[in-house]
């Protein structure tokens, strides 16, 4: 990464158009830089002998569970060494450019050049291996792992949670759309009927029956309950809409105190965070776990290796594998699936497969792993999700030529097919001002430059370049569509009151990527993982996108936060039983 900062500070100065600076000056600096979704300014101080004394960020928008929690480690990072010469920290790139940039600028404003900064040596420090007890060890703090570890305290035992990353959250992070759930408080507030037996035939079907119907019954049976838990810690999840694939409504999400639709990722992120601390569950970032311990065939820890170098050792009564899937590893991705080489991946870099390596090298049986989900509305320039949710709520898709093709809600693996047959194997998502104004959602996809505007339709057919005759037709079939209740793609329109019909319109371009591994560890009802034999591994657990079974060949839209949810539960509570008993 480090060769990433040489580039960026030579195409700095170039662009400034000089190598070094004159009549540096000590004192107090300020300077700014483009982050991922905000301009950041630093506040730099500096010595007569051109070392950095402290540094600041003044102010920053980041996203608030990714770039936000990295510019901390930047700072430090830049205090520990006296230069700018720092990792970056996966995930947080652009942050990172960000950051680099408005230290630059203050530099530059000092009179003085990165390359010309005192720096302190530090190759005298010594690390030393470390050896911890603990009653349960989770590999992997997302969604799944922070879950496991809140419950898993909350039952009495003791939690240590370690991260490769250098933040919490994993692909969680990333969800904006919402999470399944059936028979909740909130579909009954909103008059949506639903029920688990309809869950669960929704989910089988998605899955193309693949999927392990106990523990479809075990998640759908248990939904509610975890929405509850959920707005139990202040992760409260009280608008419902639609996603691919379900019959009804039931894809739960936040909205903010005006009604403004909220990404749910960050959300349940930041509150399972602060409800791991709250617990004193002990959370350790950029800690990678390297193998799990096996003792007289029982999991017994595990060991891992430290940013640092050293060897982090966790001795535990249980272990509970929650580090996600693989969909970050295009390599392991094309072995099982080689038609997908090559193609963008929505996930966050960490996932690449860790804690299915590990399980299998314990005897751990795989199940489905060669079933890899893409999801249709991915920017292809940065493998950026543009959520379901948007078509749940009324957005449309239409090709180069102008024109609808497809049912946007069928689940996605069919919207990914038919995408794919179209010319150049992409299409438009177009919005309008009213599901604009709406969705914090779409106003945060705005702040990252994604969508293209037009103030008429006409114009934004000039601006994405399609037949603007054709693009018309589109929006008068589609607003015809919702007035009689029949579509001619045969997608369900019932309950949609976002109807496109408000300029100024707003489109973004998509395409497929890889977005979820359905297939991982087998596991039971009890979250305990199965071996090659088909029995149970003692002391060994897992949850989330690391295991397989549930999903089967296809993923609905909104289930994997309740698996995640759920068998977090599941696992947390049985590990802690296994623990203190």
């Amino acid at each position: 990464m480090k060769k990433l900062f040489a580039l960026l500070l030579a195409s700095m100065l170039l662009l400034s158009g000089c190598g070094s600076t004159e009549g540096f000056q000590a004192g107090t600096f300020t300077g700014t830089g483009t982050g991922y979704s905000s301009e950041i300014e630093v506040e730099v101080t500096l010595t007569a002998d051109k070392e950095i004394e402290e540094v600041k960020v003044l102010s920053e928008a980041e996203t608030a569970t990714i770039g936000s929690k990295a510019l901390p480690t930047y700072v430090e990072e830049v205090m520990a060494t006296g230069s700018l010469d720092i990792d970056t920290v996966s995930g947080a790139t652009v942050s990172y450019n960000g950051f680099v940039a408005a230290m630059t600028a203050a530099l530059e404003s000092a009179g003085i050049t990165a390359a010309e900064l005192k720096t302190k040596d530090s190759s005298t420090t010594v690390v030393e291996d470390v050896t911890l007890d603990t009653d349960v060890v989770i590999i992997g703090a997302g969604g799944a792992g922070m879950t496991a570890g809140t419950v898993a305290a909350e039952n009495g035992a003791k939690v240590i949670i370690l991260e490769k990353a250098a933040f919490v959250g994993g692909n969680t992070t990333r969800a904006t759309g919402g999470m399944n759930a059936a028979e909740t408080v909130y579909q009954d507030e909103a008059g949506i009927e639903d029920s688990v037996e309809l869950f669960v035939a929704d989910t089988m079907a998605g899955g193309y029956n693949l999927n392990n119907p106990e523990l479809v019954q075990v998640m759908a049976e248990n939904s509610s309950d975890a929405i509850d838990w959920l707005a139990s810690i202040g992760a409260v999840f009280d608008n419902v809409g639609k996603a691919g694939g379900a019959s009804v409504s039931r894809s739960h999400r936040p909205v903010d105190e005006n009604g403004l639709k909220l990404p749910v990722g960050n959300i349940m992120v930041e509150k399972l965070e602060a409800a791991t601390v709250e617990v004193g569950v002990e959370t350790m970032t950029e800690t990678t776990v390297n193998s799990i311990i096996m003792t007289d065939g029982v999991a017994t820890g595990v060991i891992a290796t430290a940013a640092d170098g050293h060897t982090v050792t966790v001795n535990a009564k249980a272990v509970i594998i929650a580090s996600g899937g693989f969909g970050a590893n295009n390599d392991l991705v094309a072995t099982y699936s080689p038609e997908l080489k090559g193609y963008v991946t929505t996930n966050a870099p960490s996932i690449t497969g860790d804690g299915i390596v590990m399980g299998e090298a314990v005897g751990a049986n795989l199940i489905d792993i060669d079933q890899i989900q893409i999801h249709p509305t991915v920017r292809q320039e940065d493998g950026a999700l543009i959520t379901e949710s948007l078509r749940g709520d009324g957005s449309i898709l239409i090709n180069a030529e102008g024109n609808r093709f497809v049912d946007e809600m069928q689940t996605r693996d069919v919207v990914s097919a038919e995408e794919n047959n179209q010319t150049g194997s992409f299409s438009w998502l177009i919005v309008d001002q009213e599901m604009y104004d709406e969705s914090g959602v779409i106003q945060g996809y705005d702040a990252k430059g994604y969508w293209v505007k037009g103030e008429t339709l006409e114009e934004l057919a000039t601006n994405i370049d399609v037949d603007a005759t054709n693009l018309q037709a589109a929006l008068d079939g589609w607003h015809t569509a919702l007035e009689t209740g029949t579509d001619e793609f045969g997608r369900d329109v019932e309950g949609i009151e976002l109807t496109l019909s408000t300029a100024p319109y707003y489109a973004v371009k998509v395409s497929p990527g890889v977005h979820h591994t359905m297939g991982g560890l087998e596991i039971n009802v009890n979250a305990e993982v199965i071996n090659t034999d088909g029995e149970v591994i003692p002391g060994l657990f897992a949850a989330g996108e690391v295991t397989g079974g549930i999903h089967g060949a296809n993923r609905l839209g909104g289930n994997a936060l309740a698996d995640i949810s759920v068998f977090g539960h599941i696992a947390g509570e049985n590990a802690a039983a296994l623990a203190t008993k």
